[in-house]
């Protein structure tokens, strides 16, 4: 019998392909730099190429090379425009990646934007540094510069929701609607040896003022699941009520609320609560709201033209209100640098939204610096706060704030409201993967240390699964 199978090629064993490896690059013990590589035997895939943002130790990772040339990967798959999950991608450009980046349509145009923003901002800091000495590098450079952007973005590949993409020959993806900001998604992956892999990206609140929830979880060999906030519980109803309340105390005492937003969806949300409360007379119309981020103002000029498509991400009530969803007129566009500059001659009472949501970088830090001292004014925290980060800072009572080179005291009413995050809770992830097959192995990533670990444990009490907090750096088989 042996012999008869040796001399039948048609029966001879076929060599089957080998587990892939996957490796935690980032977004592990944190909740930035999000990268996750997967290697088989004929592909070699990157999930979401996200910058590190917060702490020093962190930051220093964005110029350590990846521990495989940028030229052998195949192609990056990236879940969102955020800066944690894209903002690495044109320093692996300047390394020598040439492959397709997939992703939906709406991440395309907006990682765009948020790219040539990051760009920019880290070659304004690295002149500043230069002219005023504040960094010990000499000199000072950006991480990646224009060109290198321009270089990215002719590498996006746009692909549908919902449909499967094949990335290389046995290797395939879908996408499906997280519900996070316009154009976020899980990703499914299939690879060569019939083994999937599913990346939750950030996943999305059920209850978004704009957008669908998430399409359910359908199943996967392995997992890696966000746990942002793997160990809180968001209550809309007690937040809405800070944060009108707040807005209420300062513009009552004469005094400007700054409200730090990331530029993606943030910002939105945020103008949706402000449309709502100027509608219901708690933000009297003579108060100006002012916008100052260019890249916020260009994204929304995204999310007003997926209005005016009536794109099937956004709620159906968001399509029928139109423009006024996110317009609380009056609201001033600052654009350019002086515009920006003639804010801080405003007298209050004022509402100020600015990006960076976690007051790492850009305008929002002159209005920090100009608010900060007086006690008649208020900072309001409407997300998730990184550790090391000045809004984390704010968030953990901090009485001064350095900013410039300088250290800026804080007198001014600091209001941490995170009913405005666009992350699912522990609560809602845990809904989401319910109901599901169990995975055989889930992966906690994308969370500081004690958020990931006690969404692990409540998967394991609650669904039975085995989930794992995994190392930065580790690498275990897709099985």
């Amino acid at each position: 019998m042996k012999e008869e199978t040796l001399s039948n090629p048609a029966a001879a064993p076929t060599t089957r392909p080998r587990p892939a490896l996957l490796s935690f690059l980032g977004g592990v013990g944190t909740v930035t730099g999000s990268k996750f590589l997967v290697e088989s035997d004929h592909a070699r895939i990157l999930l979401d190429c996200g910058l590190f943002q917060g702490l020093a130790d962190l930051r220093r990772r964005n110029w350590r090379r990846l521990p495989c040339d940028a030229s052998d990967i195949h192609a990056v798959v990236v879940t969102h425009a955020h800066l944690d999950h894209c903002g690495y991608l044109p320093r692996l450009v300047r390394q020598g990646f040439r492959g397709p980046v997939l992703t939906s349509a709406h991440t395309a145009r907006l990682a765009e934007i948020v790219l040539r923003d990051s760009a920019r901002l880290q070659i304004e800091s690295a002149r500043h540094a230069n002219e005023h000495g504040w960094s010990k590098h000499r000199p000072a450079k950006p991480l990646y510069d224009d060109a290198d952007v321009d270089n990215t973005v002719k590498m996006f590949d746009p692909v549908p929701l919902n449909s499967e993409t094949e990335i290389i020959a046995g290797t395939r993806l879908t996408l499906h609607h997280a519900g996070h900001i316009l154009g976020s998604a899980w990703a499914h992956l299939t690879l060569e040896d019939g083994h999937t892999l599913a990346v939750s990206g950030d996943l999305g609140r059920p209850g978004h003022p704009l957008l669908r929830p998430a399409e359910p979880f359908s199943g996967a060999d392995v997992l890696l699941m966000e746990s942002t906030y793997g160990d809180r519980r968001h209550d809309d109803a007690v937040g809405r009520e800070r944060f009108a309340s707040v807005l209420i105390r300062t513009l009552g005492r004469g005094g400007v609320v700054v409200i730090p937003s990331f530029a993606l969806d943030r910002t939105e949300v945020v103008l949706h609560e402000l449309a709502g409360l100027r509608r219901e007379g708690v933000l009297p119309p003579a108060v100006p709201v002012f916008v100052d981020s260019p890249m916020a103002l260009a994204a929304l000029d995204v999310y007003r033209d997926a209005i005016l498509a009536r794109s099937p991400e956004l709620l159906p009530s968001v399509i029928s209100q139109g423009m006024t969803a996110i317009s609380p007129d009056p609201f001033l566009a600052a654009r350019s640098v002086q515009e920006s500059i003639d804010i801080n001659d405003a007298p209050g009472p004022a509402v100020i939204v600015s990006s960076a949501g976690m007051a790492t970088g850009g305008r929002v830090l002159h209005h920090l610096r100009r608010v900060l001292p007086d006690p008649r004014n208020a900072v309001v925290i409407v997300g998730f706060a990184a550790e090391g980060t000045r809004a984390r800072d704010l968030v953990d009572g901090a009485r001064t704030l350095k900013m410039f080179g300088q250290y800026v005291p804080v007198r001014a009413e600091i209001a941490n409201v995170p009913h405005f995050s666009a992350h699912a809770d522990a609560g809602q992830i845990v809904d989401w993967l319910r109901g599901a097959p169990a995975p055989n192995t889930t992966y906690m990533v994308h969370g500081e240390p004690g958020a990931a670990g006690a969404l692990r444990d409540r998967i394991d009490q609650e669904l039975g699964w085995t989930t794992v907090v995994p190392r930065s750096g580790e690498a275990v088989l897709v099985r």
